[in-house]
């Protein structure tokens, strides 16, 4: 979206007044349409691009992955803490199991993706933690629904925008133990 002032502004919500420019959400893909001015050509004018737009992306993004999360935390759909996650999966009730990147490896081994489910292992325990007023979570998961599908989304285009250095898990279906 560009603003009155000719600025890029990014509309992840998609919500903004006026003509959008759409770019997908992936870090290289971004890169190259600042690098080659396709804002520019998309509007047909020119446009201030702001230093740091894919940081801010990225923020945004990450807020708003953090707030659908907290959502469903405060809607009685989302928890967090191994032995809870455990018995929620247990019950087959969990469409999305969360774990923190820098979480043990043992730990999070123990605990294996929804059936038919998908599995977020990219955010820090720091950011988990965000989402349910605590300083760190390591494993969290959220019932099916709604709120499921949404944060399914959000961590899918958060994670096309952060960098995968080939370690990194990603945002999934993952058929075996996280």
């Amino acid at each position: 979206m560009v603003g009155p002032d000719d600025t890029v502004v990014p509309d992840v919500a998609g919500k903004l007044p006026g003509r959008g420019i759409y770019v997908s959400a992936d870090r290289a893909t971004l890169e190259k349409a600042v690098e080659k001015r396709i804002f520019s050509k998309g509007v047909r004018k020119q446009v201030q691009v702001p230093e740091g737009l894919l940081d801010l992306v990225e923020a945004t993004l990450l807020k708003r992955l953090i707030d659908g999360i907290a959502i469903a935390r405060k809607a009685g759909r989302a928890i967090a803490g191994y032995e809870k996650v455990k018995i929620m999966l247990d019950r087959e009730e969990a469409q999305v199991l969360l774990q923190a990147v820098d979480g043990s490896e043992r730990g999070k081994g123990k605990l294996s993706t929804p059936q038919g489910g998908k599995w977020v292992g990219f955010l820090t325990a720091d950011e988990l933690g965000q989402a349910f007023g605590r300083d760190r979570v390591i494993h969290a998961a959220v019932a099916s629904g709604t709120l499921a599908h949404r944060i399914v989304e959000e961590a899918a285009r958060l994670q096309g925008i952060r960098q995968n250095d080939g370690d990194t898990p990603v945002a999934g279906k993952d058929t075996g133990n996280a």
